[in-house]
């Protein structure tokens, strides 16, 4: 079935030289640009050398990723770097939606610390009048970009929203593709999770063909395997709580909600605009501290503002019913 579009889709994947998103960089960007139109997709592939732009140096690829992606640092010496092919990336994203398999959670936080960082190396060059001009569009440019601002389709989630994960499809799948009696009884479906997670370490105890990853036989290996929250930034260090409050994921302050944080220890904001943070993550944080302060200066200028006749009225007779006039 052809897709049904209002604006350009835009499926997209990414090769890198390791999963720190903080860290490591693109090797390998590939866009295929479904159109509303129809006809035969667009597609463009780049392959990028990895630049840290503050260091001036090549990102290795680490060998893990290596192995994965079959690219080795060598065959990316003659490769542009991710700023050369900016306006060319923004070109393609501009006026469309995202779509990937998984890319929620690695592909597009990689894309956007990308742009990040070179918005970040385009500061620094504005203070030099030779680089200014040539900066400045390159800021331009990524001003026009706004990922935040696009949905995004992932293919994964679709695939697991659509094919259950609850524990009647489990136990269908691993248990011999019958229902359990009584389900939805409390100690029906404590029996039948036992009898999945024993029937998952004898499906995954070696690897297969198509299935290379396998199960340790390990409670806390186990428990590791998991869901994320909401989360506010592309990195997950901020997620939304139950109230729909900015809440920090990780550290001393987890599941201390931002801004009480940043009201008993704003020096928690500095700690992390300096830290091996996401650009991202650090934008978010830099938001939600702007935010916190203005609030405080609204209320601030709120209790400052002058009396009227009313008001004034009514403290002076608060004031002469809670005092004599005798100072002992």
């Amino acid at each position: 079935m052809e897709l049904k579009l209002n604006r350009p889709l835009l499926f997209f994947d990414i090769e890198s030289t390791g999963l720190n998103i903080a860290t490591d960089g693109i090797i390998e960007l590939s866009f295929v640009k479904v159109m509303p139109e129809g006809g035969a997709p667009l597609i463009k592939t780049w392959k990028i050398k990895p630049w840290d732009y503050r260091n001036h140096r090549v990102i290795p690829i680490s060998p893990s990723a290596s192995e994965v992606n079959g690219v080795k640092d060598e065959d990316l010496v003659d490769c542009p770097k991710f700023i050369e092919v900016l306006p060319e990336v923004a070109e393609w994203l501009a006026g469309s939606d995202l779509a990937g398999f998984n890319s929620t959670k690695f592909d597009l936080p990689l894309l956007a610390e990308e742009i990040e960082r070179v918005r970040d190396y385009c500061n620094t060059r504005m203070k030099d009048p030779k680089a200014s001009l040539k900066a400045k569009e390159m800021l331009d440019c990524i001003e026009r970009i706004d990922l935040h601002d696009c949905k995004m389709v992932d293919v994964q989630n679709i695939y697991h929203h659509m094919e259950p994960r609850n524990l009647k499809a489990a136990y269908r799948f691993y248990c011999g593709g019958k229902d359990f009696e009584n389900a939805h009884t409390a100690e029906a479906d404590t029996v039948a999770t036992y009898e999945v997670l024993k029937a998952q370490l004898d499906r995954y105890n070696e690897p297969t063909e198509f299935q290379q990853e396998t199960l340790k036989n390990d409670v806390d290996a186990l428990s590791k395997i998991g869901a994320r929250a909401r989360t506010v930034d592309f990195a997950g260090r901020l997620y939304l709580n139950d109230n729909g409050e900015p809440t920090i994921s990780f550290g001393k302050h987890k599941g201390r909600t931002a801004r009480e944080v940043w009201e008993t220890e704003p020096s928690y904001f500095a700690w992390i605009e300096n830290g091996e943070f996401t650009l991202d993550t650090k934008h978010q944080f830099a938001l939600l501290k702007e935010q916190f302060g203005a609030e405080r200066k609204a209320g601030a200028a709120a209790k400052r503002k002058p009396l009227n006749d009313s008001e004034v009225a009514d403290a002076a007779k608060l004031l002469s019913e809670k005092w004599s006039g005798k100072l002992f």
